[in-house]
């Protein structure tokens, strides 16, 4: 099947004389096939790293994690790799979706989306709905997210001024947070810090925007009829997994199974690049590129989104296919370099890839990325949406305290120049976090009724505002509680640690 589509790939490339309508036909034919082949090659790998992560048999191929095995191993990202096996594992206790998934009747977003109430007597009802439903139906239906979070370029023009202090608060945040936590990490706690001292505005964009997009996309589904018009494509059967328990054996398959996914990526990744390029999607009835990548395709957007990135990268630069096709990068290696090159460095990056593993090739092209952005003068950031929506409203909170109109630049230095203020002289900062803190606090966070580990050390009175490290102003908390709910104004605590808390939970009336 591979080989088949590869070859009638190859002759869609001369689809840009035909009419539109039969161009977009032929390439959403093809590409709805090899989806599915690749979607039924990835449950087939997600299996098998679940089986990798029973017992000791990763770090007896020398791993500690599952994501960093699949990064360097897989040539997989190490979040895609995690993702895959929590799905094959949360299937082992649903038979019913298990075998529906494997056989490719539904793909893995529904199965995902299910996953919270397909379960005992009603497992068999929601399979039934996974197979005829969208995924933004069984969303609502089942109460859960439709999808993962998108991702922004946050880039803002600065001074050599502010672009040191900004980079001074990321590495200081860098020291609170540890050091591997991202620079989007980093700048998501420099916001919530600024905005837990000055009030923002609450907005709520992030909502409304996806409130308008289901719009638009439940419209679409009935003005089609689910699409009705377009190809009906057979589902494809993952290929079977045996119970194999020698670590050995399962990274022999895992590997095999990883030059298949390869070689399905390059065709997802031209034929995507033709979609999106040429805007198809609209025709098609989707609302979005990611909403037909999602109920289409059956593959999360974001991933679709970098093989078609990929693909245009390597169209302008040749030899870097020719690197991937010779077997001298793995597919998370040309991603990285495809990001970083040009024609005139690419040579280069090449040599280096080659010997470097792909975490330390990361760190070392955003490395160069952050002296280039501050070259140019420039602060840049890729981050989550919310966390653009953030910076949003700390710049307006920077405004509002000031009643006048700040430039970005100026609000980027208050924003880095409060942080540093609170946090350059905490004893976190040496010794982070306050060990002594969470121990007395028996290592949980201090929030009624959560359950989570304590992993941050909160000031009740904030620095900001005066307060100190006595021990009776510190109180140990999770980093969902300390950075969303202290901070966002959703959780709030006054009084004397450690028994003489006086804890307010939900928004302020």
């Amino acid at each position: 099947m591979l080989e088949e589509l590869s070859a009638r790939v190859d002759g869609a490339e001369g689809t840009a004389g035909l009419p539109r309508s039969e161009m977009g036909a032929l390439v959403d034919g093809l590409l709805v096939r090899v989806a599915r082949g690749r979607g039924a090659v990835d449950v087939a790998v997600g299996e098998r790293l679940g089986q990798l992560q029973d017992g000791e048999r990763l770090l007896r191929l020398g791993y500690a994690k599952l994501a960093d095995y699949g990064r360097e191993v897989l040539g997989v990202a190490g979040r895609t790799a995690q993702s895959m096996a929590r799905l094959s594992r949360e299937l082992r206790a649903r038979p019913l979706l298990a075998a529906a998934v494997r056989h490719g009747e539904v793909t893995p977003r529904k199965a995902e989306v299910v996953l919270g109430v397909a379960l005992g007597p009603d497992e068999a009802e929601w399979v039934e709905r996974a197979r005829r439903c969208t995924v933004r139906e069984l969303a609502v239906e089942a109460g859960a997210p439709e999808g993962p979070e998108a991702w922004e370029r946050v880039v803002a023009s600065a001074s050599p001024e502010t672009v040191a202090r900004v980079e001074e608060a990321m590495e200081l945040a860098g020291r609170l947070l540890g050091p591997t936590s991202q620079r989007w990490e980093r700048l998501e706690v420099m916001c919530q810090e600024f905005l837990g001292a000055h009030r923002g505005p609450g907005w709520d964009e992030p909502a409304a925007f996806n409130a308008a997009e289901d719009t638009l996309k439940e419209a679409l589904e009935r003005e089609t009829r689910r699409w009705a018009s377009l190809e009906e494509v057979e589902p494809v059967p993952a290929p079977e997994v045996d119970d194999e328990r020698a670590p050995r054996a399962i990274d022999a398959r895992l590997r095999e199974l990883a030059g298949m996914r390869r070689r399905w990526d390059d065709l997802v990744g031209q034929l995507a690049h033709v979609v999106r390029e040429q805007g198809l999607w609209s025709d098609l009835g989707f609302a979005s590129f990611d909403h037909y990548c999602t109920e289409r395709l059956g593959l999360a957007a974001r991933t679709v989104e970098q093989r078609a990135w990929l693909e245009r990268r390597l169209r302008r630069m040749p030899r870097l296919r020719e690197a991937m096709h010779a077997g001298r990068l793995s597919y998370e290696k040309a991603r990285i370099v495809a990001g970083v090159a040009d024609e005139d460095s690419l040579e280069g990056w090449l040599r280096h890839a080659e010997k470097a593993t792909c975490i330390a090739l990361h760190r070392d092209v955003s490395y160069h990325e952050v002296r280039q952005t501050c070259a140019r003068g420039q602060v840049a950031v890729r981050a989550p949406r919310h966390v653009a929506f953030l910076l949003q409203e700390a710049f307006w909170a920077a405004r509002r305290a000031v009643g006048m109109e700040l430039t970005a630049d100026q609000c980027l230095y208050w924003i880095a120049d409060h942080f540093l203020g609170t946090w350059e002289d905490s004893p976190e900062v040496q010794v982070p976090p306050a060990r002594w803190v969470i121990e007395r606090d028996l290592g949980f966070c201090q929030v009624p009724g959560c359950s989570r580990g304590a992993e941050h050390v909160h000031h009740v009175v904030f620095r900001s505002r005066g307060g100190g490290d006595e021990p009776e102003n510190l109180v140990s908390l999770c980093v969902a509680h300390h950075l969303h709910g202290v901070h966002r104004g959703w959780v709030r605590v006054s009084g004397r640690a450690p028994d003489q808390l006086i804890w307010e939970l939900g928004e302020a009336a």
